[in-house]
């Protein structure tokens, strides 16, 4: 009895190790791909802060996939334009985005930046 009872308590630790174990994988899986996502998007932003700058005027908006990122990468990049006095404002935003919404592999992020030339 005693020797069923032993058993029964190592294979439940086993178990639950074998559970948190997969967990801390697929946590440190999903953290990389913000992490990449997050690089995608920086990408995106400074490629829309040298765009405007070096065109000085605004672009329309961009799909852009940086070099050395995965494919599956799309990055969005858009421009507003303002101007007072005369400064000119440029607000820029860019998205990336891996995967599709709902699929467990799924990362988005967002960053925007404003610019100004005299």
């Amino acid at each position: 009895m005693a020797a069923l009872f032993l058993i029964l308590v190592i294979a439940g630790a086993i178990a639950a190790m074998w559970r948190i174990s997969t967990t801390q994988i697929a946590t440190s899986s999903l953290a990389l791909q913000q992490v990449r996502a997050y690089q995608a998007a920086r990408a995106g932003l400074e490629w829309g802060v040298a765009k405007a700058l070096g065109d000085k005027k605004c672009f329309p908006d961009t799909i852009f996939t940086p070099e050395g990122f995965v494919a599956e990468f799309k990055v969005e990049v858009t421009c507003g334009l303002s101007e007072v006095e005369e400064i000119t404002f440029y607000t820029l935003e860019s998205k990336a985005e891996y995967s599709s919404a709902g699929s467990p592999d799924y990362t988005y992020r967002e960053l925007t930046a404003v610019v100004e030339q005299p």
